[in-house]
């Protein structure tokens, strides 16, 4: 499934004294089978673009109520916002909603606590059931497989973990339960705000191979939104900077970071290996990586080969 924004804006409390404008304007392309970054500050807009792509905000043209208000004369109406997730169109009020969000996963920040039931087997089962469309029936037998699968791709063994309670598990395995229980519909795309936050260096990484895990065969499409720019250089194909509620950049990782200036006037940080270029170009030794660790010291070390 393709994702194809064009012109997209969005004010929370339109109309009131409060009214916050927090998308301007936004027309951005995610390709089917990316592994792509949302990046950008407190209040850029990130959050609230995700948000639109499985309907959880929606375009006024989508609501039942909607109807068009008419240019004043002389006045040019803004270009028609476009936004299209695969075949849904999300500017559409005959699109079915319930539908695509079951194509379209999201796992929020600190999902962990949201788990709520008695079992994690019932937790998990509880979107795969939520999703079912009007006469579509799922057997206890094909309920329990598709929880076991869901919990066997997270890393966790289906059959012990089951019929335990989520609120005696770690943390970093209820974080994997919280997660079966987005993808147990096996969405083609899945979004996850700040998917390692609060978690120590070995957390993050276990984390973000089980994103690569499960992307590909089981979701084809991931997005991370993160302020994390180590973890989007290590993870990422490409990656959108969001900045006033606008997109300021939209690269591969590679070329983004070669912007470290751009990025650092916008209040973003850069990742570890990015300071560590301008450190050595300070010093007159370029290193031209694609700003991995491992790349990083792979170049590094030639270069110091070399000279030797």
């Amino acid at each position: 499934m393709r994702i194809q924004c064009e012109h997209l804006s969005y004010t929370y409390n339109a109309g009131s004294p409060f009214a916050v404008n927090a998308l301007r304007d936004v027309s951005l392309t995610i390709e089917e089978g990316e592994f792509f970054g949302i990046l950008g500050h407190t209040g850029s807009g990130k959050s609230t673009f995700v948000q639109h792509l499985n309907g959880l905000l929606r375009l006024p043209s989508s609501l039942k109520k909607y109807k068009p208000k008419k240019p004043k004369k002389g006045e040019t109406p803004p270009p028609a916002p476009v936004l299209r997730v695969g075949d849904y169109d999300l500017t559409d009020k005959k699109t079915d909603f319930r539908a695509l969000r079951k194509k379209v996963g999201m796992v929020f920040q600190y999902p962990e606590y949201q788990l709520f039931a008695e079992t994690v087997e019932k937790d998990v089962a509880f979107g795969l059931k939520n999703f079912l469309q009007k006469g579509e029936k799922l057997s206890e037998e094909e309920i329990k497989s598709a929880v076991s699968d869901a919990l066997s791709i997270v890393g966790l063994d289906g059959r012990e973990m089951a019929v335990r309670s989520p609120f005696d598990l770690s943390g970093g395995q209820k974080r994997r339960v919280a997660i079966a229980g987005v993808i147990v519909t096996k969405p083609e795309i899945l979004i996850l705000d700040e998917p390692a936050a609060g978690l120590d260096p070995l957390g993050k990484r276990e984390v973000m191979e089980l994103l690569h895990n499960i992307h590909g065969d089981w979701c084809k499409t991931v997005l991370i939104v993160s302020h994390d720019m180590d973890e989007i250089a290590e993870n990422c194909t490409r990656a959108a900077v969001f900045s006033e509620g606008t997109v300021a950049m939209c690269a591969p990782p590679a070329e983004l970071f070669k912007n470290a200036e751009a990025l650092l006037s916008l209040g973003l940080d850069i990742p570890l290996t990015a300071k560590l270029v301008l450190a050595l170009k300070e010093r007159g030794i370029d290193v031209d990586c694609d700003y991995t660790t491992e790349d990083f010291i792979a170049k590094v070390l030639a270069l110091k080969g070399g000279r030797a």
